[in-house]
């Protein structure tokens, strides 16, 4: 007797896809299990059925699972190590390790990051400063690993957890606060053009300035990399001449020190000749001389909390809000005083 759509599985089955594939059913296990031994034309035919069918394995793939997997690209920023702070302190609650995954200089996990970790099977994946694909989060959705952003790159698509900050209200606390100083030649040094706070924070910065009724000159306008070097570079340009700024709002800590680098080099004294903002507030904004004014990021909080997303996603707990924007506030310090 032939088959009716009521007599078909309702759900998709390993050995349908297996069958389909034209590969055995343990291979099949192998790519959803992430083991190695898969030759890579076969590894892509069942990745590509995986996500063409929309497989869901049923339960979770790292029940009981103690690890918690971290993806990103800069430990050597003090931002990168207040992130690592804020999910070691909850893995440490939670009697469980943490598993640090590099990723690109466009903060992507590499093309051979997904068959390791499905191969240690974390309770969850924690992505910072990313964009996931569409593929990136079918897979892990498919292997049922719940995951969440860390100060996403993107605008978030719906069903994405994340955690960030108020980017847009930090650039405007950080350029009022120049403005009620007296200033009104104020330069701006933005982060990396692909990171949605990038260009938050200088809209924040934009709205400031015309709500003050100042003109934002576009040459004073700079994108750099959050490094040092980003900082140094836009300052070059900056101080280069007598017609220069006499406050400059950094994208971020790092950044700032680059600008108040180079201003000594020009033979300028910060705050005397140029005051100079930061933002994120990190341990390198006390070692200054002088001590930087800087825009507080929660940053350490945004990781536990991503943290805790994730694990409450693993323990199959509902999430009401899995989109989260921590405040950021601003704080004073020595390097800004009235213009000269």
């Amino acid at each position: 007797m032939s088959s009716t759509p009521l007599d078909r599985p309702s759900r998709t089955t390993l050995a349908m896809l297996a069958d389909e594939a034209g590969v055995s059913l343990s291979t099949i296990s192998k790519v959803l299990n992430g083991h190695a031994d898969v030759a890579p034309a076969t590894r892509q035919r069942v990745e590509g059925l995986l996500d063409e069918r929309a497989y869901r394995r049923r339960g979770t793939a790292a029940k009981g699972s103690t690890l918690l997997e971290l993806v990103f690209s800069d430990l050597a920023n003090p931002w990168g190590s207040e992130i690592m702070a804020g999910v070691q302190e909850v893995a440490h609650q939670e009697g469980m390790s943490v598993v640090l995954s590099p990723s690109s200089a466009r903060h992507e996990p590499g093309p051979g990051w997904l068959p390791g970790v499905l191969a240690r099977k974390p309770a969850g994946v924690l992505l910072v400063t990313t964009d996931p694909t569409p593929q990136l989060r079918e897979r892990l959705t498919s292997r049922s690993i719940p995951f969440a952003v860390i100060d996403p790159a993107g605008e978030p698509p719906p069903g994405v957890a994340s955690v960030g900050s108020t980017n847009w209200a930090g650039g405007l606390a950080a350029t009022r606060h120049l403005i009620e100083l007296g200033h009104t030649r104020i330069a701006a040094v933005s982060g990396l053009p692909h990171l949605l706070c990038s260009w938050a924070r200088l809209d924040g910065f934009r709205s400031a300035m015309g709500s003050a009724g100042l003109p934002v000159r576009e040459d004073w306008m700079h994108m750099g990399d959050f490094r040092v070097s980003g900082g140094r570079v836009a300052a070059e340009q900056l101080f280069a001449s007598a017609d220069r700024p006499t406050a400059v709002f950094a994208g971020n800590d790092v950044q700032a020190l680059g600008v108040i680098e180079v201003a000594r080099e020009h033979g300028l004294h910060v705050p005397r000749d140029v005051s100079v903002v930061g933002y994120d507030d990190t341990q390198i904004a006390v070692w200054l001389r002088p001590r930087l004014t800087t825009v507080h990021q929660p940053i350490r909080r945004m990781a536990a909390e991503a943290a805790r997303i994730v694990l409450r996603l693993a323990a199959g707990e509902p999430v009401e809000q899995q989109r989260l924007e921590l405040a950021t506030h601003l704080v004073i310090r020595d390097s800004t005083a009235p213009p000269p």
